[in-house]
C-alpha cells in the first residue's frame, strides 16, 4: 500500500534533519579540543590557567605548594613526565618547572599538550609566561626533548578569601598526538576529565 504524501514529506523531512544532525555532531567531534581550549580559555572553565608577558609586581610572605602531574592521551606512544614533582613558592614568585618527553616508537611524531588547574577554583590565578602548550612538539624516533613553564601565582588570589584553603595546586598535562583525528583525542580527554585529571 502507498504512503500518503503528508506521510512521505514527513519521512523525508525526518531523514533530513537526521542527515543535518549527523554531520552536525561529526563536526562538532573534529574541532571539539579546539573549540574547549578556547572556550577554557576566555571563561577560566575547568580550571584553565592565566597567561602574561611580565611576572606580578610584588611577591608576597604566604606561600603555596605546587605539584605536577604529566600523561599521555590513548594511543600515543611518548614517555611523559615531570622532572620534579612538587615545588613551594612563595605567591608573586616566578618559577621554573621542566617536564620531559621520549618518543618511544619508529616513527616522527607531533604532539601538543592541554593542560589544567586543579583545584579549579584556583586557576584564574594561575599565571603561565612561557609554556610549551603553546606550540606543537614534534619529536623524531627515541628523541627526548625537555619542555619549561614558567610560571606564578597572582597575588590576587588572597583578594578572595574563599580561596585562603588553597595550600596546594596541580598543574596537570596531557599530551596528544597532533596528526590523529580529533574525534580520537576528545575521547581520550574525556575520559581523562572523568578521572579528575586534565
Amino acid at each position: 500500500m502507498p504512503q500518503s504524501p503528508d506521510k512521505s514529506a514527513r519521512n523525508t523531512r525526518f531523514l533530513i534533519g537526521f542527515g543535518v544532525l549527523a554531520i552536525a555532531m561529526v563536526g562538532a567531534a573534529y574541532a571539539s579540543v579546539p573549540l574547549y581550549n578556547i572556550f577554557c580559555k576566555v571563561t577560566g572553565y575547568g580550571g584553565t590557567t592565566q597567561t602574561a608577558t611580565k611576572g606580578a609586581d610584588t611577591v608576597l610572605d604566604r606561600m603555596v605548594t605546587v605539584r605536577f602531574d604529566a600523561s599521555t592521551a590513548r594511543g600515543l606512544d611518548w614517555e611523559f613526565r615531570p622532572l620534579q614533582l612538587q615545588q613551594k613558592i612563595h605567591i608573586g614568585e616566578n618559577s621554573l618547572a621542566r617536564f620531559r618527553a621520549v618518543n618511544n616508537s619508529d616513527h616522527a611524531i607531533t604532539g601538543q599538550a592541554s593542560y589544567n588547574i586543579t583545584p579549579q577554583k584556583a586557576g584564574a590565578y594561575f599565571v603561565k609566561l612561557q609554556c610549551f602548550c603553546f606550540t606543537e612538539q614534534t619529536l623524531q624516533p627515541g628523541e627526548s626533548a625537555d619542555m619549561p613553564v614558567i610560571f606564578f601565582v597572582s597575588p590576587d588570589i588572597t583578594d578572595e578569601p574563599n580561596l585562603d584553603d588553597i595550600k596546594t595546586i596541580t598543574l596537570s598535562y596531557t599530551f596528544f598526538e597532533k596528526d590523529k583525528p580529533k574525534s580520537q583525542n576528545t575521547a581520550a580527554l574525556v575520559d581523562k576529565k572523568a578521572s579528575g585529571l586534565h
